[in-house]
């Protein structure tokens, strides 16, 4: 074995003449410890965030959604609608009208988005699953319309899903006003079927309502904002994109799948994920500034026993390599204590709960998942600020002269 290591490990574990050496040593692994299992534990709550976020799309995003690279609207082509229903692996396609809206309801009033959709729109998404009161219910037996709200607009207008006095009114621009006596805007009341949740930002702005009776609202007759996809899981996601592509040409139009329509929500949790990444990386550096006072103690203590192994034949190269092991060492053992305080962390966090979310919030326990590629990435870093912080003790190891003065 290594004879730079075997000397390293020595210096390590083996008792040194002054106690406070060891204990320095001690507190330098327990630092790095704390600061590893912070760390990764930091993390895994992100990564915990994400994967609820993703989960309760699955719920109201569509596996692909076509939309125009610019404008708003796209005709409703019958030929391409019955086309990209045919191609293989295709389920389902919904069609789907979009537009900003104003809402109000017993004198309470908000903007948001009106979102119209078919009947096939219950096939395309698992909205059913993300419903938190009432009904997925456009229409009634007697021809009426209903919404469906979300959360966040549902608390904001205070809305009564038992009333059938009070009705939500929507309003839109009226886009055929031709003259100073037409209304400025179309307007129509409906009752709420249902409340959705799906834990987002969507919550506090979408209405959904008919197909029909929003492309009325806004005089735009068989046109479209979307059209939305459901695909058979067992086919290639590529192949069936190829076959997409051929219908709606990336000239034109976007074809995005679940993540990519939310491409931003999840880019602005990844850079809170590794800015915190990075800011409890510069904790770690102050932690780490025990193990360069620890090292440089430790050459103090081991002068006369460098001066031996450089009468030996061991070289400066030799010297300085058994220091950098030796802070590297430190580092691994407080990275080994704090993986493993963060993986017992994190299996009492997921069965028992040991941080809990404040009230108002639809989870009770903070979301945690450890991916691996994160404790590489910490187990790294911990491993280079160790190696660098061994750089002053083993530069000072080195001109450790050969000679031994006899007392």
């Amino acid at each position: 074995m290594n004879v730079s290591f075997q000397i390293a490990r020595r210096y390590l574990f083996g008792k040194k003449s002054t106690n406070a050496i060891n204990i320095i040593t001690g507190i330098s692994a327990l630092g790095i410890a704390i600061g590893t299992a912070a760390l990764i534990l930091i993390m895994s709550v992100f990564n915990g965030f994400e994967l609820l976020t993703t989960s309760n799309l699955d719920h109201y995003n569509p596996d692909y959604k076509i939309t125009l690279n610019e404008g708003k609207f796209f005709q409703d082509d019958k030929d391409a609608f019955d086309k990209l229903e045919s191609l293989p692996g295709v389920e389902s396609v919904s069609k789907v009208i979009e537009e900003v809206a104003h809402f109000e309801y017993n004198s309470k009033q908000m903007i948001g988005i009106m979102k119209g959709v078919d009947t096939k729109f219950n096939d395309v998404t698992d909205l059913k699953n993300a419903l938190r009161e009432g009904t997925v219910s456009l229409q009634g037996d007697k021809g009426q319309y209903y919404a469906i709200i979300g959360n966040g607009v549902y608390n904001t207008l205070n809305i009564s899903l038992s009333s059938k006095i009070e009705s939500l009114r929507i309003s839109v621009p009226n886009r055929k006003k031709r003259g100073p006596l037409d209304r400025d805007f179309k307007t129509r009341g409906l009752l709420v079927s249902g409340v959705f949740s799906i834990k987002n930002e969507k919550d506090y702005r979408y209405i959904i309502i008919d197909y029909e009776l929003a492309s009325g609202l806004l005089d735009l007759r068989n046109q479209v904002s979307a059209l939305e996809v459901k695909v058979d899981s067992s086919y290639s996601p590529s192949n069936i994109e190829k076959s997409m592509a051929t219908l709606f040409p990336a000239e034109t139009y976007t074809i995005a799948d679940r993540l990519q329509q939310e491409a931003s929500i999840l880019k602005i949790m990844n850079i809170e994920k590794w800015s915190s990444y990075l800011i409890f990386s510069f904790t770690l550096i102050l932690i780490i500034f025990n193990v360069i006072g620890c090292l440089w103690m430790i050459v103090l203590e081991k002068r006369k026993d460098i001066s031996v192994l450089q009468s030996y034949g061991a070289t400066k190269s030799m010297v300085r390599k058994i220091f950098l092991m030796e802070g590297a060492m430190i580092s691994s053992v407080g990275f080994l204590i704090g993986i493993a305080f963060s993986g017992l962390f994190y299996i009492l966090q997921k069965n028992v709960g040991i941080l809990t979310v404040p009230d108002g919030f639809s989870i009770t326990n903070y979301p945690m998942e450890m991916h691996v590629f994160d404790v590489v990435v910490v187990m790294i870093t911990v491993l280079i600020l160790g190696i660098l912080a061994s750089i002053p003790a083993a530069l000072r190891a080195a001109q450790v002269s050969a000679y031994v003065r006899m007392e």
